[in-house]
């Protein structure tokens, strides 16, 4: 039996009996993602979708590329690129992920591993025994669009005592793309004991995408997973993580530098406090001008018997021109007493002492607009982090400026229409 096909037709099944995400799911209230079929593209039960391939082929970059920093020993590095519609691979690609469960969010599971056609498999060694602390493994990892309707995978593993940076990049060439995609990913990564993972995401869609990305991590005892997160809008954009605490003094730190210019936009972090003194921090800014859609969205849950747990959330929201629609969501799930626990939102525009200390320096208005929020947008990367020489390095290669500065152009675009 071709077990590929029998877990697409599996997945395909479990949709037709459950559905697609329903009205009243509590998660998607304020930003309702497109129908099923927009996910699915023109199939049949068993093929890729017939919708046009994209222009750039793997040769010119389509697809997971890999780019190991020129100081990371290669050996700690196993990947593994593998075909989903082959069954022995298919099974090493997903081998040891969870079912997709019944979830606010689990319909996107169930439609990624029914069209999932491709992923990649990585896995990081400490490297030589023995030695007081491994070397830090910097790895540069790029996704190109394959289809107009595509449903990529990443699996990360680190083993005990590893130390990762991985910068991510979801930003289309002049090769790529030209026509509007749709982009279901799912990323998991598992940490061991000990392990540290400093991970950058940087998402640029096309105006005309519709993009879902779900990142899944687990945490072994004293792990500690740290995420920074750079996102533009478009038709539909879905950014969430869903982070579970496991192991004994796990920690994770999530921020979010969400950049929405007349486009839709959400962010939603999801933390699971499994164990005795773990700690989060969540903390979202969203830039917003012109008719934008933006939601911030956190969730912290706090199970029985994670004594000592420590969770924060803090949530900002900046309309710079025209008329957002700006929607903050913090909120705790507590079951245990002994716990810290805070959080809350903020929504206002940007501090008028500071345009007029900025003005008073020469500085036009549009110049100072900028000056500023680049400062709260690289404050923001320095507490998610708790690393600023990390932020310094990140900062040098021009990321978060070209970012922010595309973003201020559209948005003075905006404002000028």
């Amino acid at each position: 039996m071709d077990t590929a096909r029998a877990d697409i037709l599996a997945a395909r099944d479990h949709l037709h009996q459950h559905g697609w995400i329903a009205a009243r799911n509590e998660s998607f209230r304020h930003l309702r993602p497109p129908p099923l079929a927009s996910w699915m593209g023109s199939t049949d039960a068993l093929t890729a979708p017939t919708a046009p391939p994209c222009d750039a082929s793997p040769l010119q970059g389509a697809g997971w590329t890999l780019h190991p920093v020129s100081h990371t020993d290669p050996s700690h590095i196993t990947a593994r690129w593998l075909d989903a519609s082959d069954p022995q691979q298919r099974a090493e690609l997903f081998a040891g992920l969870p079912l997709p469960g019944a979830g606010d969010a689990a319909p996107f599971g169930w439609a990624h591993r029914a069209l999932c056609q491709q992923g990649l498999r990585l896995h990081i060694t400490a490297g030589t025994a023995g030695a007081s602390q491994a070397p830090t493994v910097w790895l540069q990892l790029r996704h190109q669009p394959t289809a107009s309707v595509e449903a990529p995978l990443l699996v990360l593993e680190l083993a005990d005592g590893v130390r990762c940076v991985l910068l991510e990049t979801h930003e289309r060439s002049s090769l790529s793309c030209t026509h509007g995609v749709t982009q279901n990913l799912q990323i998991h990564l598992r940490l061991g004991q000990g392990a540290v993972l400093q991970h950058l995401r940087q998402v640029a869609p096309g105006p005309h995408d519709q993009v879902a990305h779900q990142v899944h991590a687990q945490l072994g005892r004293r792990a500690h997973y740290a995420q920074a997160l750079i996102a533009s809008g478009s038709a539909y954009h879905l950014q969430r993580s869903a982070i579970d605490l496991q192991g004994a003094h796990a920690s994770a730190r999530t921020a979010g530098l969400l950049l929405a210019a007349d486009a839709a936009l959400e962010q939603q972090v999801h933390t699971t406090h499994h164990a005795a003194h773990s700690r989060s921090h969540v903390e979202m800014l969203v830039l917003a001008s012109g008719k934008a859609h933006a939601v911030a969205n956190a969730h912290s849950h706090i199970a029985a018997g994670a004594d000592a747990a420590d969770v924060h959330q803090r949530l900002h929201g900046i309309p710079l021109t025209g008329q957002p629609r700006l929607v903050l969501r913090p909120h705790l799930e507590i079951h245990h007493d002994n716990v810290q626990a805070a959080h809350g939102a903020t929504w206002g525009a940007l501090p008028a002492d500071a345009l007029f200390y900025a003005r008073q320096r020469g500085l036009d208005e549009d110049s100072a607009r900028s000056l500023i929020v680049q400062g709260m947008a690289t404050a923001l990367l320095e507490r998610g982090f708790d690393d600023p020489e990390l932020v310094a390095t990140l900062m040098a290669d021009g990321q978060l400026a070209h970012a922010m500065a595309q973003h201020l152009a559209n948005a003075q675009e905006v404002h000028h229409v």
